[in-house]
């Protein structure tokens, strides 16, 4: 690989400001969504990404160019255990979960990353992430056909859904250069300003919404139930932080795996999380929207990170952004997510794919396929007043298996050398 240090490091302050700028624009789509389709406060949202960001640039010392956001993972357990237990308990087992990526950093400091690869091989995450994206499936369809908002008739709500949807598909396929990292932005803009010339938009949340305004923090609470819900959510997108680190080294020509070493990364997503959770907002994860806007700019340098979180934070005090979101109707968020929720299926297929899964072989077979099966029958195991059930359960499921089912020892050693290259 080149050394690509040097890069982006003579840019002036106020360019990169604007980069900074630009990087947010890119990962702004993405970084909403999780809030609108959960019912957090977007501004909250963007708060917490730019804290997150911040308190993961500290931990690394500011030596990867990456920007962290809105995790798509949580999802489905977020919407689950908000009505379950509460927002507040809810933020409590977010706390949880990004405590686990904390000791999952002290034991890769201790025993190497080759551990991770072995506790959680692609056989065990990619089945899950699969689950997270098909579990979310019926939830797509129910905002796109008019279903969950039956204030907007169904032909309306088919042909909003069917623009934002489209628009989205022929950006990210068709288009070049800045336009194609952020086809979600360009699909919701299409079906809003269809859906304002179709007058079905509400505008009264924006108007109702300050100009200037503190973003609705929420205090996590201890609730023992959602605690032990959500963490096991966050063995995918653990998981997944290590392809992230491998995607962006790749675009910069440096081994974050190590240097800031994956110990490093890992502690500051997990702290960055917590941190988020402690405000109300969403987890955090690496966005590769911003990773694919640094390859496209050549803009290696983290600083440019660190003023997207700046702006970032400065945006959440701006009320009428949350109140500009708050009147996306439903539709033109159900056309994006038939995509994004398909996509995230794909990746846990794609997962097994570049992996090579033998599906062939017995314990293979098994482990995806009952994964597969408690995640879309919604699979439900209770211990008292606890229940086990969806990403938690088919994580947990998962990880078991694969540890309880015979195997080669050689397949651990080949697995362990491939994340560490």
């Amino acid at each position: 690989m080149t050394d690509t240090n040097s890069l982006g490091d003579d840019m002036s302050l106020g360019h990169q400001v604007l980069m900074g700028g630009q990087m947010l624009f890119v990962a702004f789509g993405a970084l909403v969504l999780v809030p609108i389709l959960t019912g957090l406060d977007p501004n909250v949202a963007f708060f917490t990404a730019g804290v997150g960001t911040l308190i993961f640039q500290l931990v690394t010392r500011r030596s990867v160019p990456i920007f962290l956001a809105s995790s798509f993972a949580f999802i489905a357990p977020i919407t689950f255990s908000v009505g379950q237990w509460g927002l507040p308990a809810t933020m409590g087992g977010l706390m949880a979960a990004g405590f686990f990526y904390v000791v999952l950093s002290l034991i890769v400091r201790v025993r190497g990353s080759g551990f991770l690869y072995r506790l959680f091989p692609p056989v065990v995450v990619g089945p899950v992430i699969m689950v997270i994206g098909l579990g979310l499936a019926p939830t797509a369809i129910s905002m796109a056909d008019g279903t969950a908002n039956p204030s907007i008739n169904e032909t309306t709500s088919i042909i909003l859904a069917g623009v934002s949807l489209l628009t989205t598909l022929l950006v990210s396929t068709v288009a070049g250069g800045i336009l194609k990292l952020i086809p979600i932005l360009c699909g919701v803009a299409a079906g809003y300003f269809t859906a304002v010339f179709m007058g079905v938009v509400d505008f009264t949340a924006m108007h109702e919404a300050a100009w200037i305004g503190m973003p609705n923090f929420s205090l996590p609470e201890y609730n023992i139930n959602a605690i032990l819900f959500m963490i096991p959510v966050a063995i995918a997108p653990a998981i997944e932080h290590i392809g992230d680190m491998l995607a962006i080294s790749s675009v910069t020509g440096k081994k974050y795996l190590e240097k800031p070493g994956l110990q490093n990364t890992l502690l500051g997503d997990g702290l960055a999380t917590s941190a988020a959770a402690m405000f109300g907002g969403p987890p955090n994860t690496t966005y590769s929207e911003v990773t694919g806007a640094v390859m496209l700019t050549k803009a290696f340098n983290p600083k440019i990170m660190t003023w997207a979180a700046v702006i970032a934070i400065g945006v959440a005090f701006i009320g009428k952004v949350g109140g500009l979101l708050a009147t996306i109707p439903t539709p033109v968020m159900g056309g994006i997510m038939i995509l994004l929720f398909g996509s995230i299926a794909v990746v846990g297929l794609n997962t097994l794919i570049k992996a090579q899964v033998d599906l062939g072989k017995a314990r293979n077979l098994v482990i995806v396929s009952i994964v597969l099966v408690f995640g879309i029958g919604n699979m439900a195991l209770s211990f008292g007043d606890f229940t086990l059930r969806g990403v938690s359960l088919c994580a947990i499921t998962a990880v078991l298996l694969n540890l309880l089912l015979p195997h080669a020892e050689q397949e651990d050693r080949f697995q362990s050398v491939e994340v560490e290259s």
